[in-house]
């Protein structure tokens, strides 16, 4: 009697005790794809391999990729795993920040000081066209962006802040909002994080759950789609020329 082969986990990574993968460990667990977590700030290594797992997320956490904190650098200095390996990568906000980093860019806040922070408009650029239609808002809590370096493929940039998504290769991705967010986490974040609402540009707490009755199934959507073209068809996204190389930390 034949068997059906496990299915190779996704390798996640999270920065708070208390932090999970919303509607991103949905969709792989709704697809039999198992969940290796991992929090380095507490300890957790990090496979010097991909070979026992299908792609990598970073997710998000209030720390900066600029702090001195010696997991920090280990783990933006990881990243060279698997782009060297072109497995799948996606960051998050933070893992976005960190990909941008490794890849040589800069991270910075906002030179008005802005905390962008609920739904806002985003805007896909060309070059995002391969990915599908893009949700008109997606989700934000940050307060640092960054730049793109050399090979980086511009993908959607927002009002407040510019670089909103980019592509690096055939398989990796840095996106500056949240794809993962549900109503619960939402409901969490303007709770324990209601003082940063104060400051410029961030959205109110109502407007917060307001918003993501109107927006929230459409990202959730996209999120999906984007999710199985990400593990499955990250061939069909390779650039017609020739690029810069895939780059690891020296």
């Amino acid at each position: 009697m034949n068997s059906t082969p496990a299915k190779k986990p996704v390798l996640v990574i999270l920065h708070r005790l208390e932090s999970e993968p919303g509607s991103i460990g949905q969709y792989f667990r709704a697809n039999g794809i198992p969940l290796d977590i991992r929090r380095p700030r507490f300890g957790d290594a990090l496979p010097s391999s991909m070979d026992g797992h299908a792609g990598a997320v970073v997710f998000g956490g209030p720390m900066s990729a600029n702090d001195p904190d010696g997991y920090i650098k280990k783990e933006i200095d990881w990243i060279c795993v698997p782009l060297t390996a072109k497995k799948p990568f996606l960051g998050i906000c933070l893992g976005a920040q960190m990909l941008a980093k490794h890849l040589g860019g800069e991270v910075r806040e906002h030179r008005s000081g802005c905390f962008e922070a609920g739904y806002e408009p985003i805007q896909p650029r060309e070059e995002a066209h391969a990915l599908g239609p893009w949700p008109s808002h997606v989700y934000h809590w940050h307060r640092e962006e960054f730049t793109l370096s050399r090979g980086a493929v511009h993908l959607a940039e927002g009002d407040v802040f510019q670089n909103q998504a980019f592509r690096y290769g055939p398989s990796a991705f840095g996106v500056q909002f949240h794809p993962e967010i549900t109503l619960a986490i939402i409901h969490r974040w303007i709770v324990r994080g209601a003082a940063r609402l104060s400051q410029p540009c961030a959205q109110p707490p109502a407007d917060h759950i307001k918003d993501h009755i109107v927006h929230g199934a459409k990202l959730r959507a996209w999120t999906f789609r984007f999710l199985e073209r990400w593990l499955h068809g990250g061939h069909e996204l390779e650039e017609r020329r020739e690029g810069e190389p895939l780059r690891c930390a020296a």
